[in-house]
């Protein structure tokens, strides 16, 4: 397994800088295999998510496209598929950002009773608005 930057995953995502994109073209496409596996963590997923909306202005379509394309992609290993599985479905029928839901899903899974948080739309994913 082989562990994927955010970097390396945007620039094979969004094709922006001609060099670099090639350079995680090539890698991605001819290192990567069902055998040596792309990793990437869940701080990566958030950041990946994060740069698509607030730099390229990607609407929630899009993102989720994307997440759901890193999901089921045979040479990519997203860390703890299940738990992102989870914050996939409450992200895709909330207000919430992806960063939320993902909290949110970690923490359950963490076995917390609960999750606190001030952000409004946070809480209306299942965290508790203190």
């Amino acid at each position: 397994m082989i562990g994927l930057d955010t970097n390396v995953v945007i620039r094979y995502l969004t094709q922006d800088d001609p060099k670099q994109s090639a350079i995680a073209n090539r890698f991605i496409e001819n290192e990567l295999s069902e055998k040596s596996m792309g990793f990437i963590t869940h701080i990566s997923l958030v950041e990946i998510i994060w740069v698509l909306e607030s730099c390229y202005d990607q609407k929630k379509e899009a993102l989720l496209t994307v997440l759901e394309s890193l999901l089921t992609t045979k040479q990519i290993m997203v860390e703890r598929t299940d738990i992102v599985y989870l914050a996939l479905k409450k992200y895709r029928t909330s207000n919430a950002d992806f960063s939320d839901t993902l909290i949110l899903a970690v923490c359950e899974a963490a076995g917390c009773e609960r999750t606190v948080t001030f952000d409004k739309k946070a809480a209306a994913t299942g965290m508790e608005k203190i």
